[in-house]
């Protein structure tokens, strides 16, 4: 019962509340002249059924009195009021919705940078890469991107609720001086049954939504594989359009389905309950109109039903009828309400999961100048990812000395990625820890430390922007340099690739924009290093590449690595890659198995000796020299050269 109650608690009340508590972000001007303008709007109807009522009620006497007469002027009066709140009514709908839009664009803008700001201050980025929270992100994510019953719509949404109810509260009042309190009572119990019916079906309609999240993420990813460009190509090559269409089906009803089962059983059974409640609300209130209004007589050229008016007759009808219709769903508001509080609850749950994930030190000592001046250690490291049995290192115990290049080799699996990301602290160790000059970085200043770190992971970002910010985003912390993008463009060959093109390094790097282009892979590699190369220049003294080279053909790697001692000149250099002729040229080759260091030394030293590095290096180059990987002798000469 607790557990019930506490998950009734959290969806219908503290989702509500979380929605109140973000209000002020909408500006209080605007609340206000919002919540003013639906007391208006909302007053409105009760204005036309009031005018329209007493003006049927005094067109008998009207008619007998004459066109000329004071009771037709009354009744002229009667309708130019019930045309004006009609048309008034008309005239601020759209009002009410530019108010709305303004408010909802202020909270969603505010909401989306408080989770931007969360989910980056974080120290490392586990919470980032689970699949749960992953899920609440990509909820949460589409909303914003379609505009579609966001956290800024459920503000919006709830505002509206005023109009609604101060037409519903309206007319209850007025039906208590018709109907007196017994039947008042009762309709209004009858009618926040049916809300309640109504929101709370919605409620759990909803959360099937949440709780399929994975599969909906699966959906949007077929959806935009098969109408994207990225994979256009090869869709078309390998005739994979029917299958991939098979697989986007298949998953659209894996989603649909248990939708659709849930929207049966909430709306099906409980709805015969609730039309049963308000059947008899009704039946009960009309008998009771019914019997007041029995028998006709006139009086004074007002005709009299019973013991109640015309007037008061049309009048109870229309509040009676006008008040069961308040007891559905409101289209401007319960679903934007619903569904807004859950793309906020999944933000805040996510921020959630990264402020709890995010127990790691923050260090405040300054990165002292210079840093590394002798070296940088990994001393007993053991690591292993959170949920994970796997044991990535287990006493890993590594030397970089400064300004030099190590290069680091193994087999994949073997943690040479992980190692980039602990030494970044997007990750913590286990045990153990990593020290620069004798400090552990925990202790450092991490933006100060990050910022004396260049990396290149394999999964670099490639942004839709031109090829100059593309490479000034490697110190977006400066404003750009023209002056070194060109240099490190020119380092890695992107500024000779570009300078055809009309706009140059301020070309877009996407088909999509106007004079864009698309580079191939090898070329996105080039970007990436020189990206690298610019924060080296703005202040790095750690460069970490990771398969810096693997989509450049065996030629411009060669060329890149002949320039490549020129280009880190006095940096700390980890490079990462599986082509051993790149390797060859580091100061230091380091081989890692099983979370440990197995070899360590000079392509020389290892070469001289039975290892292992030896044995892996040997077969690569007799895959050279068989022309498996080289188109002529000149590039199996670039294995063939370091033996």
């Amino acid at each position: 019962m607790r557990a019930r109650f506490d998950a009734y608690y959290d969806a219908a009340i503290e989702a509500r509340l979380r929605i109140w508590r973000i209000m002020p972000l909408g500006g209080w001007g605007r609340i206000v002249a919002l919540g003013g303008l639906g007391l208006i709007i909302g007053l409105l109807p009760v204005v036309f059924m009031l005018a329209t009522s007493e003006m049927i009620g005094r067109v008998p006497s009207a008619v007998e009195a004459g066109i000329a007469s004071a009771e037709w002027d009354s009744l002229v009066r009667l309708f130019l009021i019930a045309a004006g709140a009609f048309m008034v009514q008309q005239i601020l709908a759209p009002v009410q919705q530019m108010l709305g839009l303004a408010v909802q664009r202020a909270v969603d803008g505010k909401v989306r940078d408080q989770a931007v700001a969360a989910v980056t201050s974080s120290v490392g980025i586990a919470a980032l890469e689970d699949g749960e929270t992953l899920s609440k992100f990509s909820e949460a994510r589409v909303r914003f991107e379609n505009n579609w019953h966001t956290p800024g719509n459920a503000v919006s949404g709830m505002l509206y609720l005023i109009a609604r109810y101060t037409t519903l509260f309206a007319l209850l009042f007025i039906m208590w001086g018709l109907f007196g309190p017994a039947i008042t009572l009762g309709m209004t119990v009858a009618i926040f049954i049916l809300r309640t019916g109504n929101r709370g079906g919605l409620r759990m309609y909803s959360a099937i939504w949440r709780t399929n999240g994975g599969v909906r993420r699966r959906l949007v990813y077929l959806r935009d594989a098969t109408m994207g460009s990225v994979a256009s190509k090869e869709i078309r090559i390998f005739g994979s359009m029917s299958w991939l269409s098979a697989n986007h089906k298949k998953t659209f009803y894996e989603f649909a389905d248990p939708v659709d089962r849930e929207r049966r059983r909430i709306y099906f059974k409980p709805y015969l309950v609730y039309t049963a409640i308000a059947i008899v609300a009704v039946v009960w209130a009309l008998t009771s109109l019914v019997s007041r209004a029995a028998g006709t007589g006139l009086d004074a050229g007002e005709l009299e039903l019973g013991t109640m008016s015309l007037r008061d007759l049309t009048l109870g009808l229309q509040a009676l009828m006008g008040a069961l219709m308040l007891a559905r769903d409101y289209p401007e508001s319960d679903p934007p309400t619903q569904f807004g509080m859950n793309a906020l609850t999944a933000l805040r749950e996510v921020e959630e999961a990264v402020l709890a994930d995010d127990t790691a030190p923050r260090g405040h000592t300054p990165v002292p100048e210079g840093a590394p001046v002798t070296a940088i250690e990994f001393r007993d490291l053991h690591f292993s990812y959170p949920g994970a049995d796997e044991v990535v290192f287990s006493g890993l115990n590594l030397t970089l000395e400064a300004g030099k290049t190590t290069a680091l080799v193994g087999v994949n699996g073997a943690g040479k990625t992980t190692l980039m990301k602990l030494l970044a602290r997007l990750y913590e160790p286990t045990a153990g820890g990593i020290y620069v000059d004798g400090i552990n970085i925990a202790e450092l200043e991490l933006s100060e430390w990050r910022r004396t770190l260049s990396v290149v992971f394999q999964d670099f970002v490639r942004y839709e922007l031109s090829a100059a910010d593309n490479i000034s985003n490697g110190a977006a912390f400066d404003p750009p340099d023209r002056a070194a993008i060109e240099a490190a463009a020119a380092k890695t060959g992107m500024l000779e690739t570009l300078q055809d093109s009309e706009h140059g390094l301020d070309t877009m790097l996407a088909r999509a924009y106007d004079g864009g282009i698309d580079l191939s892979g090898g070329q996105w590699q080039r970007v990436a290093i020189a990206r690298s190369l610019y924060a080296l220049s703005k202040g790095a003294r750690v460069l970490v590449l990771d398969e810096p080279t693997a989509a450049l053909d065996v030629r411009a790697e060669a060329e890149f690595f002949n320039e490549f001692v020129t280009f880190t000149e006095g940096a700390t250099t980890l490079l990462i890659s599986h082509r051993f002729s790149s390797v060859r040229r580091a100061d230091r080759i380091v081989v890692i198995e099983h979370g440990k260091v197995i070899e360590e030394g000079s392509h020389e030293h290892l070469m001289s000796s039975d290892s292992h590095y030896k044995r892996l290096f040997e077969l690569q180059a007799r895959r050279f020299r068989e022309g498996l990987d080289a188109d002529d002798d000149a590039d199996a000469d670039l294995m063939e050269g370091s033996r």
